[in-house]
């Protein structure tokens, strides 16, 4: 082998690692949020699956039966907004919101001051009726949770906070509401964090076995964040310098220039 093709030899090979050197740009961590949550997040014990009511959520409720008059006590929007319309019809009712004080209370018409905190909407809706029943014949209790939100982020197709009308979900619901998984998110990692009465709860889901329906977290409660990590996929894209395809132009035309040079060179 000539001088001049190992001096052209070693000089593509210097240029070609000058360019693998540029290739790595970020540690495979980096690109997930929330890394030091095993540490921040309290282990507790699971409450119960069913969403429980918390201080600062909004309740909705009407209360009807077989005459409106009746009942018309419990409902104060349906009161005023009656009052209002020239014909006194109850298709104008607007259903009450009531805020859970930072005491688990609201304050209900005729019934007065309730505890709420701890209580599912379901067993709540129950025990209005029960007491609602004591001043009216076969009342029907209509009662929701309007600010229920929960949180998607990580590798889904819409990451963010989502409102949820019926005032419950399940992990899976959620997973929709934000568009699925990208194909770069892990499966069998998706984090779960909950903030419930002060305390931080965490866990860890697979979704592809089948047993996950039966973790507490499987139905969602009130702010839950769901957070799906990048699979090593993700992390090897995201090693890759997004100029590397610059840096192979660049040794290439030096190379060629390079080529050109020592043939003129030689002759």
């Amino acid at each position: 082998m000539s001088r001049m093709n190992r001096t052209i030899l070693l000089f593509s090979a210097f240029c070609f690692l000058l360019v693998t050197s540029c290739k790595t740009r970020h540690k495979t961590s980096e690109i997930n949020y929330m890394q030091n949550v095993e540490a921040l997040a309290a282990e507790a014990a699971m409450k119960t699956a069913a969403s429980t009511i918390q201080k600062g959520d909004i309740l909705q409720a009407f209360v009807s039966a077989k005459d409106m008059e009746v009942v018309r006590p419990f409902n104060q929007s349906y009161y005023s907004q009656s009052a209002a319309s020239p014909t006194g019809s109850s298709s104008a009712a607007v259903e009450r919101q009531y805020l859970v004080s930072s005491e688990g209370t609201i304050d209900f018409p005729v019934l007065g001051v309730l505890q709420t905190e701890g209580k599912t909407v379901e067993a709540f809706k129950a025990e209005l009726t029960q007491r609602i029943s004591a001043y009216v014949k076969s009342p029907n209790v209509s009662l929701k949770l309007v600010n229920f939100k929960v949180t998607v982020l990580g590798e889904v197709a819409r990451p963010g906070q989502y409102t949820i009308p019926e005032g419950q979900s399940t992990l899976l619901n959620a997973i929709g509401l934000a568009g699925d998984l990208t194909i770069y998110g892990k499966r069998d990692d998706i984090l779960m964090v909950r903030s419930e009465n002060g305390s931080i709860t965490k866990e860890r889901i697979n979704l592809m076995d089948a047993d996950f329906i039966n973790s507490p977290f499987f139905q969602l409660k009130q702010g839950d964040v769901i957070y799906v990590s990048a699979n090593q996929t993700k992390d090897k894209v995201s090693r890759l310098d997004p100029n590397t395809g610059t840096y192979i132009a660049i040794a290439g035309t030096v190379i060629g220039l390079a080529g050109i040079f020592i043939t003129i060179f030689k002759n």
